[in-house]
């Protein structure tokens, strides 16, 4: 496990800040990022439905299944054998699948449909160049 250089101050996105002292400790990435390390897993995604949630092609998710899966919230689902990462919601007593993108459109859930969320994403890690 490789601990990476954690700055202590933060950087500003907006006007540059005045130089503070930069000392640093150690952050683990596991500790930070995983709060259930027995129910966490990593998955890469591929398309574009989600982009309009931050969720880019080639990203890599962290998903958590112990976390309960709230309304809007964006999970990790197999519909019909197939992975998909789209907003879970309910309404009107339906589970409809939404995605960050308006290209894409919602889907429904029918009751006969073989479904199972397999995890809510708690972090997406992308490239930025």
């Amino acid at each position: 496990m490789t601990k990476i250089p954690f700055f202590i101050t933060s950087a500003s996105a907006g006007f540059p800040s005045p130089a503070q002292d930069f000392a640093e400790s150690p952050l683990d990435l596991n500790r930070y990022l995983i709060q259930h390390p027995a129910a966490t897993f990593l998955i890469r995604v591929t398309g574009d439905s989600m982009v309009d949630a931050g969720i880019h092609d080639g990203d890599i998710l962290v998903v958590d299944r112990a976390h309960i899966v709230t309304n809007n919230c964006v999970v990790v689902a197999v519909l019909d054998g197939e992975f998909t990462i789209k907003r879970y919601c309910q309404e009107n007593g339906k589970i409809i699948l939404k995605p960050a993108n308006k290209n894409y459109q919602d889907i429904e859930v029918a009751p006969d449909r073989d479904f199972e969320i397999w995890g809510m994403v708690t972090y997406a890690l992308h490239k930025v160049l």
